[in-house]
């Protein structure tokens, strides 16, 4: 299952975790990296699993960013935090494949320490914030049933290869930031897991996120992360297929069922195959479940 809205949502705030409630992200993610100063990261952890542990009926899915699993304070935010079973767990800083995997054995032990089902806590790793990473976007299809999904991150790449900026005077992606784009869209369906697209920066351009959204959904991406409650609903109607979306598409599926062992028809003067049947029927499981 794909989830279309992602919140960002820091953990050290108790009036921004209550906030969250009322905003309707498909899945909030509770912040204990970026967004928390090193001062307040152990509180910012307490308060995670206070929170997790207190909302056992969730509208939204509930998962938790981590510190990056080769510095110090990663295992202890996963201590901690799986206690209260968060849906899944967003890795930063990932250097590949391999610390989807370590990650993995961690949640086995902490799983079967809490009681909890062994491998039903999830993980979205950001696969492209250290330049290394990106030579191994096409190898997660070794993670397991843990991976949910893949998504990218241009604000640390940026900063670890010294990029004066990552966007054109237009506000689109350099061409190496599209690379970095392309090549976790690319992973993450060889691996069969959904691609959910980085953040909007300007939470003020709402004009600006409708658009990137609509490309996004049109390239192949399933969703995209938030960083501000503004930003849920647009995301939502993006990443949801219109009417008329799913209108064709029944009519493509229909159009099959009335003739069955034909692999290819005409639609309206068109040629439609077998991958426009398996597109129509994905459109029509992602409008069921949202619309």
């Amino acid at each position: 299952m794909s989830l279309r809205s992602w919140l960002f949502v820091p953990g050290d705030s108790d009036r921004k975790l209550m906030k969250s409630e009322a905003v309707a992200a498909d899945a909030l993610i509770f912040d204990l990296e970026d967004s928390v100063a090193p001062e307040q990261k152990r509180e910012a952890r307490r308060r995670v699993r206070e929170y997790l542990a207190s909302r056992r009926e969730r509208p939204a899915e509930l998962w938790v960013r981590i510190n990056a699993l080769d510095g110090p304070l990663a295992l202890d935010d996963l201590v901690e935090i799986l206690a209260g079973q968060p849906a899944g767990i967003v890795l930063p800083k990932v250097r590949g494949p391999r610390d989807v995997i370590m990650l993995g054995h961690y949640l086995d032990a902490l799983e079967a320490q809490h009681g909890i089902d062994l491998g039903s806590t999830r993980i979205l790793p950001v696969t492209t914030e250290i330049p290394e990473a990106i030579f191994r976007l096409g190898n997660y299809t070794s993670c397991g049933r843990r991976l949910f999904a893949l998504t990218w991150g241009a604000e640390d790449l940026s900063t670890a290869i010294g990029a004066i900026s990552n966007q054109e005077s237009t506000g689109a992606w350099t061409s190496s930031f599209q690379l970095a784009r392309s090549l976790c869209l690319f992973g993450a369906h060889a691996a069969g897991v959904a691609a959910i697209d980085t953040i909007h920066a300007n939470v003020r351009d709402i004009s600006g996120l409708r658009t990137v959204c609509e490309a996004a959904r049109r390239d192949g991406f399933a969703g995209k992360v938030a960083v501000h409650p503004d930003q849920v609903a647009v995301i939502n109607e993006s990443f949801t297929p219109s009417e008329h979306e799913t209108a064709g598409a029944q009519r493509v599926v229909d159009l099959f069922a009335a003739n069955p062992g034909v692999a290819a028809l005409m639609l309206d003067g068109r040629m439609v195959d077998i991958p426009h049947l398996r597109q129509a029927e994905a459109i029509l499981e992602k409008a069921a479940r949202f619309v």
